[in-house]
């Protein structure tokens, strides 16, 4: 009997020590990166103040918000507000163009990107590649109002530059904003040239970090141009596509608001093809002013985001574990 309590004694004095070190190797960790987590202090405090804080909103998409209640004094409503986003008939139809626009960006802008890449890569000349580079990088820093302006020039029906030759041609003027049906490709390809460039710049960066033993190695071996991309490049450009792509997933239930908004406008027979969840939300909020109503649909987007990024990062991390954002 007194064996047992002497090595339950002992167990529990090691157990102490035990947590006496972990302790003490925490509190001697923190001493020796103070000064970097310290560092870290504004910007965890700029996220906990832009991104955290204003989180406690999300509660308005449960109340019958008014003004002079304010956020927390206003009467809950529970799911009321979102029963009338799916009673609205359009929830299907936000949601479907919404990943519809999202997925043909994802997979344009991906092989415009990589292609761009490669092909500036491969072609010779300092000067070539820094002006190119230059040229493809210009169009993301031009605001979306500046873009919508060039788009209605090309596109308007009485003076556009695309009619303006059409006519010249001898053929009939085009009313783009009264088409459905070119509206996905138009918007498509302005996304594309406003985007590319900065996705080129990313693969390119990729494509510099590749040791070129290897590629010297293949041109020993007798590999040409095609297949020195196919077999080298393209290969080690997989985890960057990967991370890319797993964060352009993530914004799959977000439509650009400036992008549509700018380009269509408040253009009535065009939503059916071009509303998304971004636009309808602003329109509902402006046309009939209630607040909780716009927020359950943005809280519809934002969860519905969340949930794509854990599953498709779920998926990636069960084929490898290296190829996942956490």
């Amino acid at each position: 009997m007194e064996n047992q309590i002497g090595k339950n004694d002992f167990s529990d004095d090691r157990i102490s020590t035990i947590g006496i070190k972990q302790e003490s190797s925490f509190a001697r960790a923190l001493r020796k990166n103070k000064v970097l987590l310290m560092m870290l202090i504004p910007a965890f405090m700029y996220f906990f103040i832009f991104s955290y804080l204003p989180m406690t909103g999300a509660v308005v998409a449960f109340k019958s918000y008014n003004f002079r209640d304010g956020i927390f004094g206003s009467p809950w409503v529970g799911f009321s507000n979102f029963e009338y986003f799916f009673k609205s008939g359009q929830a299907w139809t936000v949601t479907r163009n919404t990943i519809l626009y999202n997925v043909g960006f994802i997979v344009v802008n991906t092989v415009l990107q990589m292609g761009l890449a490669i092909f500036i890569s491969e072609i010779g000349g300092k000067y070539f590649k820094k002006i190119t580079q230059t040229a493809m990088f210009l169009p993301y820093f031009i605001s979306w109002v500046v873009v919508g302006m060039i788009a209605y020039n090309f596109l308007n029906v009485d003076y556009g530059t695309v009619n303006t030759i059409l006519n010249k041609l001898g053929m009939e003027s085009i009313n783009f904003y009264g088409t459905k049906w070119v509206w996905p490709i138009i918007i498509t390809v302005f996304c594309a040239w406003k985007n590319v460039g900065y996705g080129t710049i990313l693969y390119l960066a990729a494509i510099m970090g590749i040791d070129q033993e290897i590629y010297e190695a293949a041109q020993i071996d007798g590999a040409n141009i095609f297949q020195r991309i196919f077999k080298v490049t393209i290969p080690c450009l997989v985890p960057t596509l990967i991370i890319l792509t797993l964060l352009s997933i993530g914004n799959i239930f977000r439509g650009d608001f400036q992008m549509f908004y700018q380009l269509v406008g408040n253009n009535g027979p065009l939503f059916p093809v071009t509303d998304v969840i971004d636009t309808f939300t602003f329109r509902s909020l402006i046309q009939s002013g209630e607040v909780g109503m716009s927020a359950a649909a943005g809280l519809y987007q934002s969860v519905f985001c969340f949930i794509t990024i854990i599953i498709t990062n779920k998926i990636v991390k069960s084929y490898d574990k290296d190829y996942s954002l956490f």
